[in-house]
């Protein structure tokens, strides 16, 4: 895949290491337990590659695609005024996590890459991890400072617990 429509590099380093951050970005690592169980897992996985975790949080997913795929492009927007462009640069479907990455394009307020992975442990429970790593690409964005960052770090617990209410039926007993 070519970076060149991208505002930052490595592109797809979130897949295989979620901790990754390159000089001069800020990282974000948010876990948060979803539940337990195979259902649990199940619907979880389905609300972050369908978007509708997202969706749920009020957040615009603007895509002709049904589901994350590679080179899928979206563009999401923030209270109706941020529009932020983007483009899913891996996913994963493995027995035991699923999820995507995005990185940002030109137009973005940030640059870097955003990763949303749910897994299952050894013991059934389930996890949604949000990974991140950025800076500020528009000036608003840089200037925010701290503040951007803060703002991230809510917005990473939120998907958590959107995901968490999305998956509250499911509970194994």
């Amino acid at each position: 895949m070519s970076s060149s429509h991208f505002t930052y590099e490595p592109v797809g380093a979130t897949r295989d290491d979620p901790a990754f951050c390159p000089p001069g970005f800020h990282s974000l690592h948010v876990r948060t337990r979803i539940g337990e169980g195979e259902e649990v897992f199940r619907r979880a996985s389905e609300a972050v590659l369908t978007w509708e975790m997202h969706r749920a949080m009020g957040v615009g997913m603007e895509t002709g695609a049904d589901r994350a795929a590679p080179d899928v492009d979206v563009t999401v927007t923030l209270a109706g005024i941020i529009r932020a462009p983007c483009r899913v640069v891996w996913t994963l479907d493995e027995s035991r996590r699923r999820g995507w990455g995005y990185g940002t394009l030109a137009g973005h307020p940030e640059s870097g890459e955003e990763a949303f992975i749910v897994s299952r442990t050894g013991d059934g429970t389930v996890w949604l991890t949000v990974a991140a790593f950025s800076r500020g690409q528009k000036w608003y964005a840089r200037a925010a400072g701290p503040a951007a960052r803060a703002l991230q770090q809510a917005y990473a617990r939120r998907c958590g617990a959107t995901l968490r209410r999305l998956c509250a039926d499911l509970a194994e007993i």
